[in-house]
């Protein structure tokens, strides 16, 4: 039974809200120190089964340790090649679609002057004056880009280190957790251990099944409008969409390109638009929530809220980071007394 007065409820509410704010703001503020350690955390434990795996058969831990880090690597070496490729590819229709820009600006232009009585002096001031106003923002935004670049250098350089130090000192690691929390039993601390990195797995099969869907769906778009090698494009865009927003548009170009030149036309590209647009929102809104959170046990409400405050938080890094997070809350909620009803309003299961 519980015997607290209203005023110690209120009491006790008032101090989950505060921390839960403080919370926020130390991770809002330390964003650069936990952004780079969390995405360290999410590599070694995806990597930790597979170097468990290599220890067994004889191989020591150092070497187990690279050789895990290397399969990450050509993974992501892959992704930047066929960025790339789809670049190079771009650049060869480029003449074409160049000559076809000019024709279609010089349409635009004859399109105004006869419809709209904007003659082409008017036309060329307000393009002069587009030009000026443009012209005045590019250093803000070169300077923004290469801040932005030259963090991610700094990240891509000490993620896999970090990952590395992780599984290099892991039981170290695990004897200090212990120490700190000597309440709780050996093995059960071991369990949520075990617990945590399958969140991580589950949460990684979880967005490969996205990419499938999102492939899948990207493909069947491109079919319909018949765009050649839409099988090609529509899997390429879906695994560009790790890179949030940037990806989806990046993985258009190509198609867009192809579907003007082969039908001469713009509504075949606006199409492409159109697929890739819809397709965006759903992944974003339906596909990922569905998909992640029936991998980590949690319910799709819960996930688009962890989503939205990833989002506030940490930017696009928290919308990926704190979904997993959210599954290992839940693990925590399932093993730890006291925190029943946060396993409840997280789980998937109503009792």
């Amino acid at each position: 039974m519980n015997t607290a007065t209203p005023t110690q409820r209120l009491d006790k509410s008032l101090r989950i809200l505060l921390l839960v704010g403080l919370t926020g703001a130390i991770l809002y503020v330390g964003r650069d120190v936990f952004v780079p350690l969390s995405f360290s955390l999410l590599i070694s434990c995806i990597l930790f089964p597979v170097c468990i795996w290599l220890e067994k058969r004889g191989i020591n831990s150092t070497l187990a340790i690279g050789i895990s880090l290397l399969i990450i690597l050509l993974l992501c070496a892959g992704v930047i090649a066929l960025l790339v490729n789809q670049v190079m590819n771009f650049y060869t229709e480029w003449p074409v679609l160049q000559t076809k820009i000019v024709e279609a600006l010089n349409q635009l232009s004859t399109f105004l002057s006869s419809h709209y009585n904007i003659s082409l002096e008017e036309q060329t001031t307000w393009l002069n004056d587009l030009r000026s106003n443009s012209g005045s923002k590019v250093i803000p935004f070169i300077q923004t880009t290469l801040g932005s670049l030259s963090m991610m250098i700094v990240y891509v350089i000490l993620i896999p280190i970090i990952s590395a130090l992780i599984l290099f000192q892991r039981r170290q690691l695990f004897n200090s957790l212990h120490h700190f929390t000597p309440h709780v039993a050996l093995e059960s601390l071991r369990e949520m251990l075990y617990e945590t990195i399958n969140t991580y797995y589950n949460f990684i099969k979880g967005m490969l099944l996205v990419y499938l869907i999102v492939g899948i769906l990207n493909s069947v778009g491109l079919l319909i409008l018949g765009i050649p090698h839409a099988f090609l494009f529509g899997f390429i865009a879906a695994i560009l969409t790790f890179i949030p927003y940037v990806g989806i548009m990046i993985g258009a170009v190509l198609p867009m390109v192809v579907s003007w030149i082969t039908f001469n036309s713009l509504l075949y590209p606006a199409g492409v638009v159109v697929v890739f647009t819809i397709v965006q929102y759903l992944e974003a809104n339906v596909i990922f929530p569905w998909a992640v959170s029936s991998k980590l046990n949690i319910n799709t409400l819960s996930t688009i809220v962890a989503i939205l405050l990833g989002g506030l938080i940490w930017g696009t890094a928290g919308m990926i980071l704190f979904v997993p997070f959210l599954g290992i809350l839940k693990v925590l909620a399932d093993k730890t007394k006291g925190m029943e009803g946060i396993s409840a309003l997280l789980g998937t299961k109503f009792k």
